[in-house]
């Protein structure tokens, strides 16, 4: 059987995982800063600009499920260190095709550079897993906190290290390297017990059949959908705010603002579940992200940026923590390795299809288009979440 985890090593868990994902996003705030525009300057058709973009989701997307699977045999803290190491060996790549002016070099890169993401998401899972049930979704909640240093961080580190070296970017790109080797030494706190060997060899129900819950689609649409509607529009960010002539640095405040609210509402979220609802603080981040979209087709000053992608962040981030707290109710502990693989695989391949139609967009029928086109999607999370509303088969969240 599995022992009960207590309080004190969930907590202790948590703040590790928490220091884990604050280097994790340190480091996306600054690929995400400048991998469109490093994509840009190296690339020959400019509507490729964000395929790097692209290709970091891709390559979280081809890790996700075997990281998952991986992880049910080493454990943990065996799996985020593969993956740390991975994310090294990304960043050694890009560096190198930044240095040698190569676009597809660096799409290599950030494929390799994306793996990494494809291991640490299971961040949250990892936190959840190893606590209490009365302690789950603020366990998600805080470690998803961790966040809110990369996005402080992250930008201000790209601004410093952009234009460091005499060959643009490579100094961001060599940056990473740096919070890599912070992680590794950081994992290796973590102490997690071991998967069990029922866990191991027990094969729990068919995929197909968890995925056949209500709440598991409701789950997995929310998380997947919210994720890639924030991807859609953060992604093209950067580059719209270029072409309306904002600086560089003015992007780079607005990306750092658009993280604070990603991961700065994780400390009341799982409070805000507790006391309103899992459902109901779901439908108020697709509500959120809504209004994302009417202040982005409000105007294109910096001030228009800003707020509306602050408000991609908060509605991202009740929209993702809900959707992981909903899942982790749909699946047993033998089963939970398929049950994640599966959610974040979806959630990386919605990302890459919305990073690869960002920029395409963007550069054929511009900002304005961009936005319309969220639309139906933050509808179909509303008519998910009100389905399972009216179904009145709510997960049993403490």
């Amino acid at each position: 059987m599995t022992a009960v985890p207590t309080m004190k090593s969930a907590k202790r868990n948590v703040a590790v995982l928490a220091t884990a994902q604050a280097l994790l996003f340190t480091n996306n705030a600054t690929a995400i800063a400048i991998n469109g525009l490093a994509g840009y300057a190296l690339a020959g058709n400019k509507s490729l600009a964000t395929l790097p973009v692209t290709f970091w989701v891709i390559g979280a997307a081809i890790a996700t499920f075997p990281a998952s699977m991986l992880m049910k045999h080493v454990g943990r803290r065996g799996g985020f260190i593969i993956g740390i190491l991975v994310g090294m060996l990304g960043a050694i790549i890009c560096s190198a095709a930044v240095a040698t002016d190569r676009f597809w070099l660096l799409c290599l890169g950030t494929l390799v550079f994306g793996a990494y993401n494809g291991f640490a998401q299971y961040y949250r899972f990892a936190a959840a897993d190893a606590s209490p049930l009365d302690f789950k979704s603020k366990a998600i909640s805080l470690v998803l906190a961790g966040g809110l240093v990369g996005g402080i961080v992250g930008p201000e580190v790209s601004k410093l290290t952009v234009d460091a070296m005499a060959t643009k970017y490579l100094g961001a790109y060599l940056s990473l390297m740096v919070f890599l080797v912070i992680a590794f030494a950081v994992v290796l706190l973590l102490k997690i017990p071991p998967p069990t060997q029922a866990e191991q060899r027990e094969p729990g129900r068919p995929l197909a059949r968890i995925a056949a819950q209500p709440a598991f689609i409701v789950a997995v649409v929310s998380a997947a959908f919210g994720y890639g509607i924030m991807n859609l529009l953060m992604t093209a960010t950067p580059l719209a705010m270029g072409i309306f002539g904002h600086p560089y640095a003015s992007a780079a405040f607005v990306i750092q603002w658009h993280i604070i609210g990603m991961f700065a509402p994780s400390f009341v979220t799982g409070s805000l579940i507790k006391r309103f609802g899992l459902l109901q603080t779901m439908l108020a981040g697709a509500v959120l992200l809504l209004a994302c979209v009417g202040i982005a087709l409000g105007g294109v000053t910096v001030a228009h940026f800003w707020f509306a992608l602050a408000l991609l962040g908060i509605g991202w981030n009740f929209l993702y923590i809900g959707g992981t707290t909903l899942l982790t109710e749909t699946y047993r502990p033998s089963e939970k390795a398929k049950a994640q693989g599966f959610n974040d695989t979806v959630i990386f391949l919605v990302m890459a299809s919305s990073a690869t139609a960002s920029g395409m967009l963007l550069d054929r029928n511009g900002w304005e288009m961009l936005n319309y086109l969220a639309i139906p999607f933050i509808a179909a999370v509303v008519m998910g979440l009100a389905w399972l509303m009216v179904r009145g088969k709510r997960p049993a969240v403490a």
